[in-house]
């Protein structure tokens, strides 16, 4: 079975051999965003190929590439406030921002998403205030998940955006199980689920893809492949020769991508929702991208990644090769991207201002969102609690 070339998949073959390797060396390297079988769309003078253009319009490009930029300004000041002690922990997605906004842009409205845990850029572009992000940085009463979860553990429902579960690869199964009830509903709507190279060695991914083929569940597994699952890299994850080519096992076409064109996101994931909301079931899309930074504010890369590494992809930077289709293409400029940035460090500092200053959940809420009526037994300890002693600083107790 041959690789797959711009549009066509990697279908499962009746003798089941797997397609050869189009890696050209150990791990994930710059130039498997080039390899035979991987759709590009932006070349490098930031013209678009037109066999392969999605047709985006240019208000579309814009905005895309405001919130690409967004998200990047984003996680640099969230780094800074967490190394100044004001929220706990961030885990950003740094280098990743095309392969997340484009295929958020590529699904329709009415499809959920079910993110991994460094999707933030894909629920504001579904339209989450960023008030009520920075909110659940700090964990405050007006954060969305009531401070019970950690930083960037969000979720999102009036966006159809799942919550973050933090456990490797459980969002698979829990989108494959609401793509499968919405199959069963008859209601014509895709599910988007997000996950790392990591998640591909958890059982959850295994039961999600085998139950998906199986009964056509209408998913797309969008598989982040940016070269690292915290400290193991992507040579010690898997001996297949591409993550994408995982699905053959599970009677699942699979697509390979340039993660960092954000343009090839797009059409990847359009056609693949297009395919699920005809009934014709699943589509596994191995978007290879870098993670330019750390997992988390809690790891250190250094220990595991040798300084140089990311000298090749800076190259490859999905903001720069936008910029420089903007520039080629609507005569952007760099006055413009300092007029971003004033913008939002503006909007970003209001929105820490007020959150700081937003009291702390309140205790008796850990008992709401789980029963649609309080039991009896959870009624007594609620009371129990709230005339207990409490710690000063804790809850406002006395």
């Amino acid at each position: 079975m041959s690789t797959a070339t711009h549009t066509e998949y990697n279908k499962p073959s009746a003798g089941g051999s797997a397609p050869a390797s189009t890696y050209t060396g150990p791990g994930l390297t710059p130039q498997h965003l080039s390899s035979d079988g991987v759709i590009r769309v932006l070349r490098d003078d930031g013209s678009l190929d037109p066999s392969t253009d999605p047709g985006l319009s240019a208000d579309e490009v814009i905005a895309l590439y405001k919130a690409m930029i967004r998200t990047r300004l984003l996680d640099d000041r969230l780094v800074t406030l967490q190394r100044q002690g004001r929220i706990g922990f961030h885990i950003g997605a740094l280098g990743e921002e095309a392969a997340i906004l484009g295929s958020t842009a590529g699904m329709r409205d009415k499809d959920w998403i079910f993110p991994c845990y460094r999707e933030f850029a894909a629920m504001l572009w579904r339209g989450l205030p960023l008030q009520r992000y920075i909110d659940n940085m700090f964990g405050n009463a007006n954060d969305p998940v009531r401070g019970r979860q950690m930083p960037d553990h969000y979720t999102y429902r009036e966006g159809r955006f799942g919550s973050v579960s933090s456990p490797i690869g459980t969002q698979i199964v829990q989108a494959t199980g609401f793509a499968w009830a919405a199959k069963m509903r008859k209601e014509e709507l895709a599910v988007l689920v997000y996950f790392g190279d990591g998640a591909t060695s958890s059982s959850d991914f295994h039961n999600g893809m085998n139950f998906a083929g199986v009964f056509k569940a209408p998913v797309v597994f969008l598989c982040r492949n940016n070269g690292w699952a915290i400290s193991v890299p992507t040579e010690r994850q898997t001996a297949s020769a591409t993550f994408a080519e995982k699905g053959v096992a599970y009677g699942i076409p699979g697509v390979r991508v340039d993660g960092n064109d954000l343009f090839a996101v797009v059409k990847a994931t359009r056609e693949a929702t297009a395919r699920a909301a005809r009934g014709e079931g699943p589509t596994i899309i191995e978007a290879l991208t870098y993670r330019m930074s750390g997992h988390s504010t809690s790891d250190d890369p250094k220990a595991y990644r040798p300084d140089n590494t990311l000298d090749a992809w800076k190259t490859l930077d999905p903001i720069q090769r936008m910029r420089r289709h903007l520039t080629r293409e609507h005569g952007w400029t760099e006055a413009q991207d300092k007029q971003l940035e004033t913008e939002f460090d503006a909007e970003l500092r209001a929105c820490v201002a007020v959150a700081e200053k937003t009291a702390a959940p309140p205790l008796e809420s850990m008992f709401e969102d789980v029963f649609a009526e309080l039991p009896w037994h959870l009624r007594e300890q609620r009371e129990e609690l709230l005339k207990g002693p409490r710690a000063k600083g804790h809850g406002g107790g006395h």
